[in-house]
């Protein structure tokens, strides 16, 4: 695997990295372990003051990071910057909240004493993360391990080392620990070695359906705890009442931002039929006016695909969707520039026999399709592999809440943007993956929930009269 940054706007070789060896490797966990057996014994307020100092420092090298971001995987330099903003907010909000909870929780029991929850670190985990969102992806997982007390291995995307490589230098900069994040251009045999590492308490994973089974077989054959953020097809519906300017508004956003490539982007459209012309005409005119170009040019709207092989994917799937009998009702032209550019397409008339109807297609790809009542609209979102979120458009919000809670997905917005801020659970159902990330969760994702109960004087009565539980094996 070779780690290297190819600028998607211009095909510009700008940067090679040698993998890690694997004296590397061992190094890195045995610093950690080092590393978790002395977090163990230190205040969490220490680690708050270091973690916004993190989120400082973000902020003091916004451009610097923001840049690299743009020329590593080619998303709009102002995406970019939103970016690590929102990194900063994830990691002052942990900071802010991770020591309350993980406060020991008081438990009322029949048992002799007192009994109560104690919420401990529990070793080095593993993290597999994407290319999309370099920073943000990172940072849900480093906010409340590095609070609990975990430190952390980052195998990143091969298309964004120098991202991958300068969060863990700002981490460094605040002020963490050594160990506290190790960034490693690791292979998969070597984040399969780590995994099977009795140092290595917990993996995390934010990727594809392919590499989740392969990191999580791993985990599981070792009885390691993992997570897995996997893909979405997320349904964006719209109910015959909806508010069809905050729609129109929103639809072509949710399809485009970060050029499509986003797993819990709307990429199927279920529209009611009395305002399906309408959402059609308006989603075409809305693609029809993006403007690609230089993703550090404030003018640019379209930004490029992140690398020539995720475009040609893309393209290869419009092509078998075409021919099992989808239409174009815009798009699927050349667009005449050098770099990894993918014209915005809408597809209609998808049948179930079209791989394009459980296929996610990550890329500026949207499927429209036309219902004629609620339940269908429920239906056909329903009929996925996936259930990573969602958005349901409608003129009541109550009732569009009624709806969003019988539609399979981890998440569901109503009458809004698809948003993601640090004490909103994120995760998915069916093949989008288990568990969460952010929020009170996903502080707990990887801790060891430790019962102590205490007391002065064992209750000899109980004792005697065979009250105390006892493992029969």
């Amino acid at each position: 695997m070779a780690y290297k940054t190819v600028n998607p706007y211009n095909n510009e070789v700008v940067k090679e990295y040698p993998n890690a060896t694997e004296d590397q490797l061992q190094e890195a966990l045995a610093t950690g372990h080092d590393l978790y057996k002395t977090m163990r014994k230190q205040p969490i307020s220490e680690r708050a003051k270091i973690l916004h100092n993190v989120a400082a420092k973000l902020r003091e090298h916004s451009d610097e990071l923001a840049k690299a971001c743009t020329v590593d995987m080619g998303k709009l330099y102002r995406e970019s910057k939103g970016e690590v903003e929102l990194v900063a907010i994830i990691a002052d909000w942990f900071a802010d909240h991770g020591e309350d909870l993980l406060k020991s929780e008081k438990i009322d029991t029949i048992a002799t004493g007192e009994a109560e929850i104690r919420h401990q670190s529990t070793g080095v985990i593993m993290m597999v993360e994407p290319w999309n969102f370099p920073y943000y992806q990172i940072m849900r997982v480093f906010a409340p391990n590095f609070m609990v007390g975990n430190p952390m291995i980052l195998k990143h995307a091969a298309n964004t080392p120098t991202s991958a490589q300068m969060f863990a230098d700002v981490v460094a900069e605040a002020g963490a620990p050594k160990g506290s994040l190790t960034n490693l251009f690791l292979s998969y045999d070597q984040v399969t070695e780590a995994i099977e590492d009795p140092r290595v308490q917990g993996v995390a994973l934010t990727g594809s359906e392919r590499g989740g089974t392969a990191v999580a077989g791993a985990a599981g054959k070792n009885l390691k705890k993992n997570t897995m953020e996997l893909g979405g097809m997320d349904p964006f519906v719209v109910l015959g009442d909806a508010d069809m300017d905050a729609v129109n508004d929103i639809a072509w956003r949710a399809r485009l931002y970060n050029c499509g490539q986003v797993c819990t982007s709307s990429k199927r459209f279920i529209v009611m039929d009395n305002v399906y012309d309408e959402f059609l005409d308006s989603l075409k005119k809305h693609f029809a006016a993006v403007k690609p170009g230089d993703p550090m040019d404030p003018a640019t709207t379209l930004a490029p695909m992140n690398t020539e092989k995720a475009k040609n994917k893309l393209q290869s799937q419009l092509d078998d969707a075409i021919a099992h009998g989808a239409k174009v009702a815009y798009g699927n032209e050349h667009i005449d520039l050098p770099g990894q550019f993918f014209m915005p397409t809408i597809l209609t008339d998808i049948d179930k026999d079209n791989p394009a109807f459980k296929t996610e297609l990550f890329g500026p790809i949207a499927s429209v399709y036309k219902v004629h009542s609620e339940q269908e609209a429920i239906d056909i979102a329903n009929d996925s592999p996936y259930g990573l979120g969602g958005i349901v458009f409608s003129g009541d919000a109550d009732h569009g809440a009624e709806v969003a809670g019988q539609i399979e997905t981890g998440m569901v917005f109503v009458n809004n943007f698809m948003a993601t801020l640090p004490e909103l659970p994120f995760g998915g159902v069916k093949l989008s993956g288990y568990g969460r990330e952010m929020s009170h969760i996903g502080q707990m994702a990887f801790v060891n929930e430790q019962l102590i109960v205490k007391t002065d004087k064992p209750d000899l009565g109980n004792l005697a009269g065979g009250l105390v539980a006892t493992d029969p094996e």
